[in-house]
Formats: structure tokens, sequence, C-alpha cells
């Protein structure tokens, strides 16, 4: 199984929108084309959808070890609008790996490269393997 198929399993950013594009051991990459779903009652993307896709990008880098890992806290800040039209990308960069934790930033960008968000989260991995290799 791959990462991808595995993260399919994520009904709920499947469902959502977001795209797993590339994992890699501590990193990964996904988007999300934001369409009038995506939008909040100001007619800009809902936090929630921006918090999604990076959460996505970090649950993928996170469990590239082989050891399935979740978040333990999250934090986002939101600096620039986004709307209709706009692709969004998230990478997941693994900052810290430990025995049993490890630290994430994940920056989100639009399809001109302006960033969007930053999001930093914590995890835990569990003494438990992941059915999908690298």
């Amino acid at each position: 199984m791959t990462p991808q198929e595995f993260f399919k399993k994520d009904l709920f950013a499947e469902n959502a929108g977001v795209v797993l594009l590339e994992v890699r051991e501590g990193y990964s990459k996904a988007k999300l084309e934001i369409k009038p779903e995506h939008l909040n009652a100001g007619a800009r993307t809902q936090g929630g959808a921006i918090f999604t896709l990076a959460d996505l990008a970090l649950a993928a880098a996170a469990n590239s070890h082989g050891t399935l890992a979740f978040s333990l806290s999250s934090s986002i800040t939101f600096l620039r609008a986004s709307g209709p039209g706009d692709t969004l990308y998230a990478e997941a960069r693994e900052r810290y790996i430990g025995r049993s934790t490890g630290c994430y930033q994940i920056d989100i960008t639009n399809q001109n490269g302006d960033l969007i968000a930053t999001f930093e989260s914590s995890v835990f991995r569990k003494d438990q393997k992941v059915p999908f290799t690298l």
C-alpha cells in the first residue's frame, strides 16, 4: 500500500478534496483546490479547510517513518486570505524526531508561492506500524 492509498482512508480530508502529492521520510506535500464549499461567509477560504490541508500533510510526514503517529498539539497562524480559484499547497517538514515524539512545521502557500499560513505541530508515535512503505 502507498501512503496516498492509506491516507484516502482519512475521509474528512478526502471529502474536503485534499490530495496527497508527495511523501518522503520526514516530509510531505498536499494540495487543495479552493471551491465554493471551502469558503466562509466573507467569501474567503474557511480556516478549517486550511487547517485540514495542513493536518493531512502533517500526518503523512509524521507517519513516514513507518510508525503510527498522532498529533499532540497544533497551532496555525493565518497570514493572507485566499479564495475561490486558488490552489493551496501544504509542505510539512520534520524539525525534530525523538523516540516517541516529533515536531513539524507546515507552510501553506498558494499557486503563486505566497505564504498563506504557518502550522506547527507535535506528535506522539505509538508502538504500531503503519500499513504502507515509502
